[in-house]
């Protein structure tokens, strides 16, 4: 939606979204081997706080997020990503919750965030990333 000369922009519904990383990402530059995370609202919205936790016993690994602004075709990678040591995940470990750092990144209408991880695992890391989509109030003069 379109804002409006005489409108104040907030954010309005706050949304968790998920995804599961499997695969390995080996390129920069292209879409292969990322997962689709997180789109924007269609007044944009504000990224609060991304985080990954794995589901099995890992080797160490990049976590990693991107960003594309056409619909996946082409996505840009953000300084939000993290290396991680390996790790056992049993019944008598406790399991590692990643924070990459997101807090407040404002994102334009329909705007979507990708995320990745660089060695293969069968049981994947699972992605989460909480956000609030901004919704249009008119400004009462």
């Amino acid at each position: 939606m379109a804002n409006k000369a005489n409108s104040v922009v907030t954010t309005q519904s706050v949304r968790v979204e998920q995804c599961v990383c499997t695969a390995a990402k080996t390129t920069y530059d292209d879409a292969a081997n990322a997962v689709k995370l997180f789109t924007a609202g269609a007044s944009g919205s504000l990224l609060k706080s991304v985080s990954a936790i794995p589901r099995a016993t890992f080797t160490a690994t990049q976590l990693m997020l991107f960003l594309s602004k056409d619909g996946g075709t082409t996505l840009i990678l953000l300084p939000y990503n993290k290396v991680t040591g390996a790790q056992s995940v049993a019944a008598t470990t406790a399991i590692p919750a990643y924070d990459l750092g997101v807090s407040g990144l404002r994102l334009s209408p329909n705007d979507e965030i990708y995320a990745a991880i660089g060695v293969a695992l069968a049981g994947g890391i699972a992605f989460t990333a909480e956000g609030e989509d901004f919704a249009e109030a008119d400004e009462e003069a």
